[in-house]
């Protein structure tokens, strides 16, 4: 592949990634040892792949998204998080990733310990039931919300425990763990403003993405 080629094949790869992968991309170091949990199709996995050189390992619960990240030629397992996670060795890798999943987890808690048992540090994207048209749709529809984000009714949904930015930050104090970086994303994927109060991103912001450390 030329030098031409594999810049157009590195953009289109972007192009169709969502806004908040391209960020944990951007949190990653290059040529790090990475886990993604929840992988899905391996949207994720590639992109690290082909452009931070990392050696890209990931879980996936269903067999679909396993069988797409393979055919990828991805290094991809069936997995569940609430009970696979454990059994992976302490520092087995430099990050390993959570996106658009943590909702979805039976312990959330001991998801996010798990995280930061393995890897030196955890990203974790997720979105935010406190923004302010989730609260709008209840107060004036008296009934859940379907957003962009959140776009399955209240029967169908996997999403079992909600949080808000500020749930989450109250999270990340609890296990003893350390806010590296913050970033809360507008409907349009644009940064909230940085280093505003708790209480702007968690009304304006539709999701966050964080990267966490565990305190020595």
């Amino acid at each position: 592949m030329t030098e031409a080629q594999r810049h157009l094949s590195d953009e289109a790869i972007r192009a169709d990634a969502r806004v908040d992968l391209l960020l944990i991309a951007d949190m990653v170091q290059r040529n790090a040892r990475v886990l993604d949990v929840g992988c899905g199709d391996g949207t994720l996995l590639r992109l690290l792949s082909e452009q931070r050189g990392v050696d890209a390992r990931g879980m996936e619960l269903s067999q679909r998204g396993v069988n797409d990240c393979v055919a990828k030629g991805l290094s991809v397992i069936q997995g569940d998080a609430d009970v696979d996670l454990q059994d992976y060795p302490d520092d087995g890798f430099d990050y390993v990733i959570l996106s658009q999943t943590l909702q979805a987890t039976r312990h959330p808690r001991r998801v996010l310990e798990h995280m930061l048992r393995i890897g030196r540090h955890a990203i974790v994207s997720f979105p935010n039931f406190g923004h302010w048209r989730i609260r709008t749709q209840l107060m004036f529809k008296g009934r859940m919300p379907v957003t962009e984000n959140l776009s399955y009714t209240w029967y169908d949904t996997p999403n079992i425990h909600f949080c808000t930015i500020r749930d989450f930050v109250g999270l990340v104090n609890d296990i003893g763990a350390r806010i590296e970086r913050g970033v809360a994303l507008d409907r349009y994927g644009a940064p909230v403003r940085v280093n505003a109060p708790w209480w702007v991103w968690n009304m304006f912001g539709e999701q966050g993405v964080f990267l966490l450390k565990r305190k020595d």
